[in-house]
């Protein structure tokens, strides 16, 4: 098939629910073994279960990416089990809102910590094992259609830490280059996860709640895309972004 990852290891943040699990259904029947990263180790290990019981090759470890030793554990771990990733994809993330006049220190800390300093600890360790295979590799960061433009009151905070993931997103895939490692970014558009529809703070108001042209997106829209930029046939692209909104942008 096309965009094959035989052979390939991928760990997929927050692989365990919601565009996590589009993300690694796809990479895994692109033939890849994909390792489901994420905090809810139950729901790790049953999505790792489900995509062999599908027939393909996965694995859990559990990962806090609020707590450096926890990456980089489980990263370690990882590759003392599988070897060095080739895919790294930084899905994980809050979406909880506030607003601005509301909003209080706390809350940024924690959604900078776990949407923007856990990638980037996540790009480190990583990245680290993929100079030493020597063998290049594909980063690929899930930003936010929010970052193009205000969709719903609440997200100053949340858009801050997805524009940080795409500055970081250039800057490494300047400093990766070197060993073919290339690093792009998804931004989604609206997707009906479980954790978006759970997310904390007032009640979502503003253009994000109208319906796109092409209808709701689905987690495997977003996988699509993951699955291009993570393929060997993507070699020659970095630091570039796929915007899957559904047409949202156009009305």
């Amino acid at each position: 098939m096309a965009f094959d990852l035989s052979g390939k290891l991928a760990i997929v943040t927050g692989g365990a629910s919601g565009i996590g699990i589009g993300i690694s259904e796809m990479i895994a029947e692109a033939g890849a073994l994909v390792v489901i990263a994420d905090r809810d180790a139950a729901g790790a290990e049953r999505q790792a279960a489900a995509l062999e019981q599908a027939g393909h090759k996965a694995d859990w470890v559990q990962l806090d990416l609020a707590d450096e030793a926890s990456i980089v554990r489980a990263c370690a771990e990882v590759e003392t089990k599988h070897g060095a990733a080739w895919v790294l994809v930084n899905n994980a993330g809050l979406q909880d809102r506030q607003k601005l006049l509301d909003a209080d220190a706390a809350y940024w800390d924690r959604i900078h910590t776990v949407n923007a300093r856990g990638p980037y600890l996540m790009m480190r360790e990583i990245g680290r094992q993929m100079v030493r295979a020597g063998k290049g590799g594909r980063i690929v960061n899930v930003g936010s259609s929010s970052v193009g433009r205000p969709m719903i009151q609440g997200l100053t905070g949340y858009t801050a830490s997805k524009a940080a993931v795409v500055s970081m997103s250039q800057s490494a895939a300047f400093e990766l280059a070197g060993d073919n490692i290339t690093v792009n970014t998804v931004h989604p558009g609206g997707v009906g996860t479980p954790g978006a529809i759970s997310a904390k703070g007032p009640p979502p108001e503003g253009p994000g709640r109208r319906a796109p042209p092409l209808g709701m997106c689905q987690p495997r829209d977003i996988g699509a895309a993951v699955l291009f930029f993570a393929s060997p046939e993507a070699h020659r692209v970095t630091n570039q972004v796929i915007t899957v909104d559904a047409g949202f942008f156009l009305t």
